[in-house]
């Protein structure tokens, strides 16, 4: 067990997330002053700033467990945003790559990998209005639930969906009018979940047309609807996304591996995710990106490759690579806590031959982002075959635009271009309570709208 002293100071939560990517929570505690004399590590009392206090910690860490994490200091969840923001300084590739290292300790792969993706995103961001907005709608059902899983997901009967949108296409009617009123168009719609394909298609089309309806569509430089679970994916509801316009899909396999998919709580398998790609093909969706999770429980990187492999071979447009993360509300940390700390090596050699085996196959990499309790602390990497990236997830993970999220569970982030500054308009949850209390969401919105 070893004891940390980081004094009481506003670090102090910061520091102890960076602790946590060199020690298990039960491998170390933070003393109080009267016990800093038994310390193994104690934060100096000059080292205020908090890039140089987590240089020293690293360093300390380092050396007490022979790891150096290949994120250096970083432990927040946007580390483009950071590279970014030297990038919009003047800085040039090869500056921005010696900060990189020296003052946040980053591996030459990581840095490598964050100065082609700043590149490639000014490429393609390069052309879009300052003032358009993302538009998200969130559906909250799903067939199941996933033992990983912490987003806002019910499984419920289908009567009670029906009260839920009727709350919803109220949240779109308003937001849309008052978004128009303000002159603010939509660059990107994107309908997520939970599963927005557990919906009927006559709810399908309903949800979309209300959407179309409600919003300047002049602007929209994409239209995603999250397919996600195989089992919930129609011919019939395709034709209703490929009729309305929407050009983009998410397949989301996780994995090719009958017994994993029973093992996370997926009710389909390998053979239903080929048929919903060879639907979605027949269908003529433009997009295809598809789900893969690096880390999966009892997955061997031989797994992975298969899965890989498979996924390649039916050749979506865009594939992201995720990491596994055991996050608070998962039902996978109540089985084991510490799954991710064992992972890490396992992971490594999953992502890197995720890197190389979509590189042959013509992918490259467009966003990225990291995530508490990530296995391995690794990240979450987007890969799409030029032309195909989407607009929505570079700007949602870069945080340079004004999200609007309608439903439950979402947060609207409105942005302040001046001061680079984010004010976040939450949604509740709970999709009763979300029923119960429209009007009040609707009020938030127009409030933090203006």
């Amino acid at each position: 067990m070893y004891s940390i002293y980081l004094r009481e100071n506003k670090l102090k939560y910061e520091l102890n997330e960076l602790i946590k990517m060199f020690l298990k929570p039960s491998e170390y505690r933070l003393v109080e002053e009267k016990e800093a004399f038994e310390a193994q590590i104690i934060l100096p009392e000059e080292l205020t700033e908090k890039n140089a206090a987590k240089r020293f910690l690293f360093d300390q860490l380092s050396q007490l467990t022979g790891k150096k994490p290949d994120w250096g200091t970083l432990t927040g969840v946007r580390p483009v945003k950071l590279a970014m923001e030297y990038f919009r300084k003047g800085q040039d590739a090869a500056q921005v790559a010696d900060i990189l290292k020296k003052e946040y300790y980053l591996s030459d792969e990581k840095i490598r990998l964050l100065t082609e993706l700043c590149l490639l995103q000014r490429e393609i961001l390069k052309d879009c209005r300052p003032d358009d907005v993302g538009v998200y709608a969130g559906i909250p059902f799903c067939p199941t639930r996933c033992v990983y899983c912490s987003f806002t997901s019910n499984q419920v009967s289908y009567d009670k969906i029906g009260p839920y949108l009727k709350a919803l296409y109220k949240e779109i009617a308003f937001t849309g009018q008052h978004l128009k009123a303000l002159g603010r168009r939509a660059e990107s719609i994107y309908i997520g979940g939970g599963t927005p394909t557990t919906l009927s298609p006559g709810d399908l089309h309903a949800l979309i047309s209300n959407i179309k309806n409600a919003f300047d569509m002049s602007g929209v430089k994409e239209f995603t609807v999250e397919a996600g679970r195989p089992d919930t994916i129609t011919e019939d509801k395709l034709l209703v996304i490929r009729e309305s316009g929407a050009g983009r899909i998410s397949i989301n396999p996780q994995s090719m591996k009958q017994k994993t998919l029973d093992l996370i709580g997926r009710s389909h398998t390998p053979q239903q995710i080929k048929e919903a790609f060879r639907k979605a093909k027949a269908a003529r969706i433009p997009i295809i990106n598809a789900d893969l999770i690096a880390g999966l429980p009892e997955e061997s990187p031989a797994d992975f490759a298969d899965t890989l492999s498979q996924i390649i071979a039916l050749a979506p447009e865009n594939v992201t690579v995720h990491t596994l993360a055991v996050k608070r509300a998962s039902k996978l940390i109540e089985y084991d806590s510490d799954y991710h700390y064992r992972q890490g090596e396992t992971v490594r050699e999953m992502l890197s031959m995720a890197a190389e085996l979509l590189s042959q196959a013509g992918y490259r990499p467009y966003y990225l982002y990291r995530q508490k309790h990530m296995s391995g602390n690794f990240e979450n990497v987007g890969y799409a075959k030029p032309g195909t990236e989407s607009i929505y997830n570079i700007r949602i993970m870069e945080e340079d635009q004004t999200i609007v999220a309608m439903g439950a569970g979402g947060i609207s982030k409105v942005y302040y271009p001046q001061e680079n500054r984010l004010e976040r308009i939450p949604n509740v949850s709970n999709y009763e309570i979300y029923i119960e209390r429209i009007n009040e969401m609707i009020e938030r919105k127009k409030k933090g709208l203006e």
